[in-house]
This record gives C-alpha cells, sequence and structure tokens, in this order.
C-alpha cells in the first residue's frame, strides 16, 4: 500500500494513536536489560517509553519521514527504516512490540514469519492494530460517497488488514508462536481538530484509499455520509476495534 506520511499532522492531530498505546505497555511489561524491537514505530514515542524500563530498544518503520522525526525526538534511541517482513534478525530479542502499525501490512503472513525469528525461544510477542469491523462505519461513509459520484460500486474501499481472533491466531500459530492472550474489543475515538477532525484523518490516513480524498469538496461528501453516525455535538468520532494479542515462541 503506498503510503506518504505526514509526521507533523501525526505528531500534532494523532497523538491519541500513541497515547492508547501507552496501555499496551503493562502487556509488554518490559524489563532492565532485556533487548525489545518496536515494530512500525512512529514517530518513538512508545519506543522512548520501553527505553525508560532500562530495556534496549530498537525502533523501525518503514516510513523514511516518520524514522527522521523519531530520531530528532528522541536522539539517543536506535531508530531504523526497516520493512517488518524483510527484517534480518535472527533469534536476537526477548520480546517484539507493535502498536497500531500491523493492520498497514498486506503481507501479514511473511510479517508474522519475520517476527517468530526475530524472537528468542521463549521470547514474546505483544501487538495491538486494527480487528475486524475496525472503522466499518467510516469506511461505509467513504464507500457511500464514491457511490454517489460515481453512480457504481467502488471495486474496494478497505485495503487494509483486519483479522478477527482467530484469524490472526491460527496465523501465529502457523510460525511457532503460541497465543497466550487475544481480545477484539470496541474503542471509540474522538479525533482532534473538532469539525476538521475527519478531514485530518483521512489526510494522514486515507489519502491512499482514493486519491480524490485529496478534493475538499469530496471530503465533504463522505463527512455527509458519516455524520449521522459519527458526529457527535461537533466532534468526530473514529469508529475502531482493536485486536491486542500476546504469543510466546515456542523452545
Amino acid at each position: 500500500m503506498n503510503r506518504d506520511w505526514n509526521p507533523s499532522l501525526y505528531q500534532s492531530s494523532h497523538s491519541f494513536v500513541w497515547e492508547y498505546g501507552r496501555d499496551l505497555l503493562g502487556l509488554l511489561a518490559p524489563l532492565a536489560g532485556e533487548r525489545i524491537l518496536d515494530v512500525g514505530c512512529g514517530t518513538g514515542q512508545l519506543t522512548a517509553e520501553i527505553a525508560r524500563a532500562g530495556a534496549e530498544v530498537l525502533g523501525i518503520d518503514h516510513s523514511v519521514s516518520m524514522i527522521t522525526q523519531a530520531r530528532r525526538n528522541f536522539p539517543d534511541q536506535r531508530f531504523e527504516v526497516q520493512d517488518v517482513c524483510a527484517m534480518p534478525f535472527r533469534t536476537e530479542f526477548d520480546a517484539v512490540f507493535s502498536n497500531a502499525a500491523l493492520h498497514w501490512v498486506e503481507r501479514a503472513d511473511d510479517a508474522a514469519a519475520a517476527m517468530a525469528r526475530a524472537l528468542k525461544p521463549g521470547g514474546r510477542l505483544v501487538v495491538e492494530f486494527g480487528g475486524r469491523g475496525n472503522t466499518r462505519a467510516l469506511l461505509e461513509a467513504l464507500r457511500l460517497a464514491l457511490k454517489a459520484r460515481h453512480g457504481a460500486e467502488p471495486q474496494r474501499v478497505n485495503p487494509w488488514f483486519f483479522p478477527s481472533v482467530g484469524e490472526y491466531a491460527s496465523l501465529l500459530e502457523r510460525h511457532g508462536l503460541e497465543v497466550t492472550f487475544a481480545t477484539l474489543f470496541d474503542r471509540p475515538t474522538a479525533l482532534e481538530g473538532g469539525g476538521e477532525g475527519l478531514a485530518n484523518w483521512f489526510a494522514m490516513f486515507g489519502a491512499s484509499l482514493t486519491e480524490e480524498l485529496r478534493q475538499p469538496e469530496f471530503v465533504r461528501l463522505v463527512e455527509q455520509a458519516a455524520a449521522p453516525s459519527l458526529l457527535r455535538d461537533g466532534v468526530w468520532w473514529a469508529d475502531y476495534r482493536r485486536l491486542r494479542v500476546a504469543a510466546r515462541k515456542e523452545g
């Protein structure tokens, strides 16, 4: 999936991404001296939080612009531009952590295999990302706007990987990871920016869905379709559903 990330917009209007991710750190429970890999680290906020526990952390992200900003934010931390599916690591990490990133990875099986390879025997995986039904109302509004503009059903609206608990647990188990905890839960999230919240969300996360989302008049069409379910008292909400999973590498 083609992504053109804007680190400034991410940090100014989408801090909820890592703010909610702090809750996931309790499941990770990093220890001093551990080597931990943060997959899809973005601009580095959670990488730095893990490091404060005394762990040695490497943050990786596919986006050059995000890694550049992470290095500016936390110059004492280690960050690298890497594709999770092509990571070279072999039995190097005590834990692999990922927040709000893996739904962007179309090659989910390759990503799971690479994360499993990176772990030491007995190492743990702790991840959270979009699960089955994530942003259903938001994507339905996009579908309706595309249909209204073109007079026909769009071919594809959702390019993301939003698996069920069973689907993702089975995928991890195929790569020697024993699932110890898994849950799918709703997390309605207020979008920053008031009346511009939905437009900002599409600017950050949805520009790769269709070029038409770069056109303000089309965004207004989407807003009209989304307003009955996602606009409350002048605040836009994203109907997030998150999949949270912990697993341990066999051996």
